[in-house]
């Protein structure tokens, strides 16, 4: 496992649910980089996972104009949602605007879950387990060659590309840095073989030290795989989507250093945090998120700017 890093070591990025009008979140997306967050990440669902009513837009086409406004920061999905898009659409959406940020783009994927409305929303049925797993391990595989490749051909048991061109090549070479966001030994797997980024979540059924431990042991898992499939360990960013815990880290600023101190001490290297205000309308979700930009700010001072 990697060693634990000193706190300046660390990288922050913040994520947004593509939740209010577009000029508002470009703003923020500029508030992100100007405060000098490492990265910005955009939410993949067909709708709000929380409230199918509430106002939501399409990630990929907004990660695009968030490119198109920054200049520094880095930009990614967290994550891209496989249910409504074949692999060959996800590799040339990741080409383009690896492109539009001139080369500022992560490429963070997912395997889902079998309740996510965009099975039913977008006509695709729900997929077994097994299966879904199978079908991801395939993704990730030709979006991979994809990448790096000017012409691939793939034919797997549910997906298949023939001739695929991708012109002009990436700008960031061998291909965009590929983040998979895993847990269970086939997806930790998947992820040691391809992932240049590890992403992982908790769970709201575990107590605060459940969930470090959980983190501690999967990231454990990761790097035994690593080391089994020949690739070295420290080669595979750990980075953690802060909010699907029984913790309060946003309640003081001492909670937060607490907080990150503890997922630092068990391996992460990054963290991904939500931003998003009460005033954008219903709540998208129990997750535990920045509310204001004064939280924000005050946050930024803290791990970027001391």
């Amino acid at each position: 496992m990697p060693e634990s890093k000193n706190p300046q070591d660390l990288k922050f990025g913040i994520w947004f649910p593509p939740l209010p009008s577009w000029p508002v979140l470009r703003e923020r997306t500029r508030q992100v980089e100007q405060l000098g967050f490492e990265s910005i990440w955009m939410v993949d669902h067909y709708v709000n996972p929380y409230d199918c009513d509430c106002p939501w837009m399409d990630g990929w086409s907004l990660l695009a104009a968030m490119a198109g406004c920054t200049e520094r920061v880095r930009v990614g999905t967290l994550v891209t949602n496989i249910i409504y898009r074949l692999p060959a659409v996800i590799a040339k959406q990741a080409l383009t605007v690896d492109h539009i940020s001139g080369g500022r783009l992560t490429l963070g994927i997912g395997v889902g879950f079998p309740r996510d409305l965009s099975h039913p929303m977008t006509g695709v049925d729900p997929w077994p387990n097994a299966e879904r797993v199978s079908r991801f391990e395939e993704i990730v595989t030709i979006v991979d060659q994809m990448l790096r490749s000017p012409v691939t051909t793939y034919t797997g048991q549910y997906y298949k590309v023939t001739e695929a061109t991708m012109l002009p090549p990436p700008i960031q070479q061998p291909r965009p840095p590929l983040l998979i966001a895993a847990e269970g030994r086939r997806m930790l797997k998947i992820a040691a073989s391809f992932a240049d980024n590890w992403n992982c979540i908790s769970n709201f059924q575990y107590s605060s030290d459940e969930s470090l431990q959980h983190i501690h042991d999967n990231n454990q898992r990761l790097t035994e795989l690593a080391i089994e499939l020949g690739r070295d360990p420290n080669s595979i960013t750990r980075s953690f989507c802060v909010g699907w815990t029984n913790d309060q880290p946003f309640e003081s600023l001492g909670a937060f250093q607490d907080f990150i101190g503890r997922y630092a001490e068990a391996g992460i290297q990054q963290f991904m945090l939500g931003y998003w205000e009460d005033t954008d309308g219903p709540p998208t979700s129990p997750m535990t998120h920045i509310n204001n930009l004064a939280m924000l700010e005050r946050i930024a001072q803290l791990v970027i700017q001391s």
